[in-house]
């Protein structure tokens, strides 16, 4: 505090002996920094968060709630509330980790965001990507991890499934609620879903049945 960290309640808040921070970071109650985490200058760790063995960069934002553990996020990136950044994650500059994102061992890149209810383990993302909600990196297989790579300035529609080991070019698309199995060339648009299926009057049909005494 004497060298310019504003810790809003002192009594609740854990600071390693091995751990350094910058000024004009402010730390929110009930923060927890441990083991010899690198926190920057002009940084927010807002209430209810743990960070282990980890370096931030400066001006980096922590929402409500953060697990982050042996980690490098670099400068003016957003994580949070409630993501959990496991080991071997990196996240580059103004990239976005947002609601209950879960992060293992991948690479986020410059500008792109993860913003909600998403998992990314064993994967490179490249810079300006966004990603859907509720996507899911299927990394493993039952017996072995597999990488996934998506190039730069990709869009990933919500609720798709990347089964790796997947590449997706750069400037691709995919369409949401696609499983995707196979490489997608550069600037494609990728559908991997099953056709649909309407039956006129059936849902009619069935309340009916179902009513009957």
């Amino acid at each position: 505090m004497e060298a310019g960290v504003t810790c809003l309640d002192p009594a609740t808040t854990h600071v390693s002996a091995l751990a350094t921070i910058g000024r004009d970071t402010v730390l929110y109650p009930q923060v927890q920094i441990e083991g010899s985490t690198e926190i920057g200058e002009g940084c927010t760790v807002h209430s209810g968060c743990r960070i282990r063995d980890s370096r931030l960069g400066n001006r980096v934002t922590v929402l409500d709630g953060c697990v982050i553990l042996e980690s490098e996020i670099a400068d003016e990136a957003a994580i949070g509330p409630y993501a959990h950044l496991r080991p071997e994650s990196r996240i580059r500059r103004k990239a976005k980790v947002g609601n209950f994102v879960e992060i293992k061992k991948s690479l986020i890149g410059e500008g792109s965001k993860v913003p909600h209810l998403t998992y990314v383990g064993d994967a490179t993302i490249g810079d300006r990507v966004n990603i859907g909600a509720g996507t899911i990196f299927c990394n493993y297989d039952g017996f072995a991890k597999h990488q996934t790579v998506i190039e730069d300035e990709v869009f990933i529609g919500s609720n798709a499934n990347l089964v790796a080991p997947v590449r997706i070019g750069r400037g691709a698309m995919v369409a949401a609620g696609s499983t995707i199995t196979q490489e997608v060339a550069p600037d494609a648009l990728a559908f991997g879903r099953a056709q649909q299926v309407n039956k006129e009057g059936r849902a009619a049909v069935i309340r009916r049945a179902r009513t009957k005494p």
